[in-house]
């Protein structure tokens, strides 16, 4: 009786990319460029979701009409959410610095990244006109600003730590070396809240140009800004760093996967072609 033929060993790569077809169903779909529309849209309303309930937030806290605590805790879960229900669509960046990390790594294309940016802040930008609409030019629109008693340095600083720590998780959990998809939704929404819960006072605990962009845009007011972009893109730029110590090289599959870059026909256990 003749011997049953081996299971082919299939590398990494195509491990990962047939869970992601399983998963998410055909990759054609996400590689072919006339449907990069809808990765700019998954960006666009991500980016209006985020930003409506952070600076909803910080404008009802300012008024004194929810908690800090809720302030901070609320855009943790709408993250959360929104990773788990269209990050398999873009990935979820949400953030410049986010998508810049990525590209950075090598798992993202840099020629998305204008694209992906203009998204996000447009996004940002029509949920603050939304929070003009429904309360008038008040609390700054919740823009994210240096708390009470810390000057524009100490707040940079801040948001330089910060953004580090929530790029590394971000990275940490996209790469090969972690699960992806629910662990990451949880991961980064727990860092969030972890970080406004403490260091709200300080900074407002932007990590986030986009998220700052648009309060500033539609409520007028810029003198800080600079601290919400300067801070974000140091602390992204060390977390790459870091990754690179920790990991190496990026441009695993997995981490590709979890950007929405360059996706792979996927090879099943049997090592038979699925169809597309």
């Amino acid at each position: 009786m003749a011997a049953a033929s081996p299971t082919p060993l299939l590398s990494h790569e195509q491990r990962a990319l047939y869970r992601r077809w399983l998963a998410f169903g055909s990759p054609a779909e996400f590689r072919d460029p006339r449907l990069g529309y809808r990765r700019l849209f998954s960006e666009l309303l991500g980016t209006f979701m985020l930003v409506l309930v952070a600076a909803g937030g910080g404008l009802l806290h300012g008024k004194g009409e929810v908690s800090l605590a809720a302030a901070v805790v609320a855009p943790a879960l709408m993250v959360l959410a929104i990773i788990l229900f269209m990050g398999a669509i873009s990935g979820a960046h949400l953030n410049p610095v986010v998508s810049l990390a990525f590209a950075l790594r090598g798992d993202f294309p840099w020629g998305r990244v204008p694209w992906y940016v203009l998204a996000q802040l447009l996004g940002a930008s029509i949920a603050c006109l939304f929070l003009l609409g429904v309360f008038g030019n008040v609390e700054h629109l919740g823009a994210t600003l240096p708390g009470p008693g810390y000057r524009a340095w100490q707040a940079l600083l801040m948001e330089i730590a910060l953004t580090g720590g929530l790029v590394s998780v971000i990275l940490g959990t996209a790469s090969a070396a972690q699960n992806v998809g629910t662990i990451g939704a949880l991961g980064v929404g727990a860092y969030i809240a972890l970080a406004g819960l403490w260091a709200a006072p300080v900074s407002g605990t932007s990590m986030n140009p986009a998220r700052s962009f648009g309060p500033a845009l539609v409520s007028g007011d810029w003198h800080a800004y600079w601290v919400y972009v300067v801070g974000p893109l140091v602390g992204a730029a060390i977390a790459v760093g870091c990754a690179w110590i920790l990991r190496g090289a990026g441009g695993d599959a997995a981490a590709r996967m979890a950007a929405s870059g360059r996706l792979e026909r996927p090879v099943p256990p049997d090592g038979e072609e699925m169809a597309g």
